[in-house]
């Protein structure tokens, strides 16, 4: 299921992908040693397969295209001189606008890139797609953490032993 859809993120998300800058996102860290783009296919997938889980029938191209566009923000998050003070409740309102500037968006695609931080943002999920992006962000972000955490306790165990 994952593999089907990683690849129906890439047909449904493919003006999304193909844009420059969501390739310069390839240079951005998002979670660990993820890169913001990388995490942004992850978040897509998750969104797809989550669905497919609960079986929710959802609009699959705004689903994609909104997962997408959440961590639109366009800037290295760790380097302090680049981001807002307030990151974490603002880069969903930046990603908004630099996505609405590239890309023409619908109701459910914008309402994803505003919410997915919800509870900590200001906008309140509306839609089911945007309910199952912020549960997907959520555990991408989770993921992301932890699998670098596995890696550095391996790297710990090797060095002692």
């Amino acid at each position: 299921m994952k593999a089907n859809n990683l690849v129906l993120v890439h047909e449904l998300g493919k003006e999304i992908l193909n844009s420059d800058n969501m390739k310069r996102e390839k240079r951005f860290i998002q979670h660990a040693n993820v890169s913001t783009y990388e995490h942004s296919i992850g978040v897509a997938t998750m969104s797809l397969t989550l669905a497919a889980i609960f079986r929710v029938k959802v609009d699959k191209v705004s689903l994609v295209r909104g997962a997408l566009l959440h961590d639109f923000f366009l800037y290295d998050w760790h380097d302090k001189t680049a981001m807002p003070k307030a990151h974490a409740y603002l880069h969903p309102l930046i990603a908004f606008d630099n996505a609405k500037k590239e890309f023409k968006l619908n109701a459910i695609e914008k309402n994803i890139i505003q919410a997915h931080m919800f509870p900590l943002s200001i906008v309140m999920p509306k839609y089911k797609e945007s309910w199952i992006v912020v549960m997907a962000d959520k555990i991408c972000a989770m993921n992301e953490i932890v699998s670098n955490l596995k890696l550095k306790l391996v790297g710990l165990l090797l060095r002692n032993n």
